[in-house]
This record gives structure tokens, C-alpha cells and sequence, in this order.
């Protein structure tokens, strides 16, 4: 092992054993030999677009609702304010565009919304799509999963294709490792 484990060492002796809880993550991960980068089809354009579409809208109200005559008066700083909502409602929406995997032979790599999640093969039990379940997940121990936003059903063929290569590294990864 290493001498930085990324733990924030002190400099201080802790007896000489790593925890188990401490994973040691790639680099890049999803960047070696054989790795897959997928992600969603329909939801990263209809998050974009969305995005773009809200944004326009509110611009083009700021813009109207000063000139036209309502009955309430309009100023500068209520412009402002619609084009800053419909910043903060574009950013909301393109979230959904947020969704990739990236996995090669070590692990895999999921972000779905917020932050990444990086397991190595050896935590995830199984890559699964259920029936009727809307995007794939992985099986972890203790009966948890992890879901897998960037895979979608509603994204077809390309998510076949992308569930098919995300169990073959993760079965490439058991033959090898055990």
C-alpha cells in the first residue's frame, strides 16, 4: 500500500493497519483498457433543452413585464429577479443532464445527480435492471443498492447496450479476482 491513503494523515502512528472502510480509488476512473463512459440519451437532451427553454421564457417576461401596462409598476430590480429565477430553475433542470458511469476492470464509477460514487467490483454483488424499474442499479451487500441513473429504460437499445457492458466488465472482474 501506499504511503498516502488519502486519509488525511497526521503524521501520527494509528498502529500500523489501514481500516477496511478505506478504498483506494483509481486515478481516473472508467479510463483504462476496456472502460465504458455511458451516459442517459433522452434525459441529458431533455434536460439541456428544458434548461434553455426555461431560461428564455423567463428572460423574455423580465423583458416584457416592464413595458406592458398591468397596472403595477415593473421596475429594474423585479427583471432582475425573473432572470434570476429562471437561472436557478435552469440550473434545477439541467441537473437531469448530470447522470454518467464511467467503469473499467477495477470498478465502477456513478453520478447521478450530486457527487460521484466510486465501489470497486469486489463491493457490488450484482449489475441489475429489474422489471419494470425505470433505470439499472447495483446490488451491494446487506441488501442496499446503488441506482444507476445514466442507464434508462426509456433510452432503449442504448440502454441494453450499456447494461450488457457494464456486467461484462463486472463479471470480468469476479472471474478474475474471485
Amino acid at each position: 500500500m501506499s504511503g498516502n491513503d488519502g486519509s488525511g494523515a497526521d503524521g501520527g502512528s494509528t498502529g500500523g493497519s489501514v481500516s477496511s472502510d478505506v478504498r483506494e480509488k483509481p486515478a481516473r476512473p472508467g479510463r483504462g483498457p476496456g472502460a465504458v463512459t455511458i451516459r442517459p440519451r433522452l434525459a441529458l437532451w431533455l434536460g439541456w433543452v428544458s434548461a434553455a427553454a426555461v431560461l428564455v421564457i423567463f428572460v423574455v417576461i423580465a423583458v416584457v413585464l416592464r413595458n406592458t401596462a398591468t397596472g403595477v409598476y415593473f421596475r429594474f430590480a423585479d427583471q432582475v429577479s425573473m432572470v434570476l429565477l429562471g437561472l436557478f430553475i435552469a440550473a434545477g433542470l439541467a441537473l437531469f443532464a448530470r447522470p454518467r458511469v464511467r467503469a473499467d476492470e477495477h470498478g465502477i464509477e456513478v453520478r447521478n445527480v450530486a457527487l460521484p460514487r466510486y465501489l470497486p467490483w469486489s463491493e457490488v454483488e450484482r449489475v441489475a435492471f429489474p422489471d419494470g424499474a425505470s433505470w439499472a442499479r447495483l446490488d451491494l451487500p446487506d441488501f442496499e443498492y446503488l441506482p444507476v441513473l445514466a442507464i434508462q429504460a426509456v433510452d432503449r437499445q442504448h440502454a441494453v447496450d450499456a447494461i450488457r457492458r457494464v456486467r461484462a466488465l463486472h463479471a470480468a472482474a469476479h472471474r478474475a479476482g474471485g
